[in-house]
């Protein structure tokens, strides 16, 4: 959602308007960039106070504390407020670019400046974690990039004061069982990646949401439900199943010959509505319809007339598996170690920012056709990389994706390659985190599944 200040007023016209306003994102590739944005669970520290390993509050001593410290002890930050309360910063100066912002139950998020190479994502990434670790210490917490809470309920988990969580708390329940498992109990990492023109666009979406699949099962990080092995090997991928499939997975739309900015907007012109921004407040239109808000048809904002900065919200709203924005976001990872989440940018970037790589990337999806993918979307949760596809398995397809992305990167030139070194590793046939983390459960942790919090925090 857009910030106070940067809302655009433009009237909304026609849907070839709209195009036209997802069409400013075409870069030249001198100015493309790589935007990596992760999330991690709070947890308070044992022998501080409170029970340890518990999720932190908003307050006191939680959330909004950190955040207060970032501002206070961190260059280059600004408060970004909701009804008063402090729910993120936005970078300046040195952070610019960049915020730091909250999902429902706290869970922390980085969203990264656009940087041009993947040697300052890392930087980005290690120092945000350099600054965050002695500052929640300081309050007692600590933070664990993790697919699904490990051992929390969902009454357990706190709520964030930020308007639109009160309106997806309220209307998730009504299209999904698990929506409310999405918003309060996964985190994930996703890449920021830009394209070069509507054909340029149309071909990176088709190739990155065909090979997402792939991609949950490299990263599948979340094991365990409310302390216990819970069957799967990403139980967030598991969540996005049944959250609200009238906004998530993998369109067919996305798919047909001729795909581009229109017909996306026609596509996202019937994404059901949460919500419309109007004096400092958000107005509940959920479920309504943003085609009929434009034919001045939606029951609850007449008198309102829709503009770009509210299509802009309204894309937010989205949650396929890669979402179009003025740029791409590949949606399909668990959070995890900081070298995993390096190794999701690398792929993303290697597989669609060479041409020959994304060529071959593209060669690689039309061997199968379209349902075949989905199909491996619904085995990844419980089998990942052993998930059968076509005459093998998604560990398979993930070597050969793994192989076309170190093209790319050796042809950047930069030196970014060794950041798949991971990858390679599982292509060859080495456990998932979450498999490392089960066969830790099963032997030195007794059974303890809040081990786990120390192990992975960073």
């Amino acid at each position: 959602m857009s910030n106070p200040g940067d809302h655009d007023d433009t009237p909304i016209v026609s849907a070839e308007q709209l195009a036209a306003h997802l069409a400013v994102g075409c870069k030249p590739r001198e100015s493309w960039r790589i935007g990596t944005e992760h999330e991690k669970f709070g947890f308070r520290l044992p022998g501080v106070g409170g029970e340890a390993y518990a999720p932190p509050p908003y307050a006191p001593d939680g959330i909004e504390a950190l955040l207060s410290a970032f501002a206070a002890d961190e260059a280059g930050w600004s408060p970004i407020t909701d009804n008063g309360a402090l729910i993120g910063l936005k970078g300046q100066g040195p952070n610019a670019g960049g915020s730091l912002s909250l999902e429902p139950a706290g869970q922390f998020e980085l969203s990264g400046a656009p940087l041009a190479t993947l040697h300052d994502a890392e930087r980005e990434l290690r120092g945000h974690a350099e600054a965050l670790h002695p500052l929640a210490a300081r309050l007692g917490l600590g933070f664990a990039p993790l697919g699904f809470h490990p051992t929390a309920t969902r009454e357990q988990m706190p709520f964030m004061p930020k308007s639109r969580y009160v309106i997806m708390r309220r209307y998730m329940p009504l299209v999904g069982t698990l929506g409310l498992d999405m918003m309060l109990r996964t985190c994930t990492v996703q890449v920021n990646l830009d394209y070069g023109s509507e054909a340029d666009m149309a071909r990176k979406l088709r190739v990155a949401l065909a090979l997402q699949p792939v991609a949950t099962a490299l990263f599948a990080n979340s094991p365990f439900r409310e302390g216990r092995p819970n069957g799967l090997l990403s139980n967030r991928a598991h969540v996005w199943t049944d959250t609200d499939n009238a906004r998530s997975g993998m369109p067919p739309a996305f798919f047909r010959d001729g795909f581009g900015f229109v017909e996306y907007v026609e596509w996202v012109l019937d994404v059901p509505m949460y919500f419309v921004g109007r004096d400092g407040r958000l107005l509940d239109v959920a479920g309504g319809s943003f085609r009929a808000w434009m034919a001045g048809q939606q029951p609850g904002l007449e008198g309102h007339r829709p503009t770009l900065g509210d299509f802009d919200d309204h894309l937010t709203t989205s949650f396929t598996d890669v979402r179009l924005k003025r740029f791409l976001e590949m949606r399909g990872a668990d959070a995890g170690s900081i070298p995993m989440m390096l190794a999701q940018s690398a792929l993303w970037v290697g597989l669609l920012y060479d041409d020959a790589a994304l060529a071959a990337a593209d060669a690689l999806v039309r061997e199968h056709p379209w349902a075949e993918y989905v199909a491996l979307r619904a085995a990844v949760p419980a089998r990942a990389l052993d998930a059968p596809f076509g005459t093998g398995t998604a560990r398979d397809l993930a070597a050969r994706m793994v192989a076309i992305a170190t093209g790319g990167l050796k042809a950047r030139g930069l030196g970014e390659e060794h950041l798949l070194d991971p990858l390679h590793a599982l292509a060859a046939g080495a456990p998932t985190q979450a498999e490392r983390w089960l066969e830790r459960y099963h032997t030195v942790w007794n059974g303890d599944a809040t081990r786990i919090f120390d192990e992975a925090a960073i």
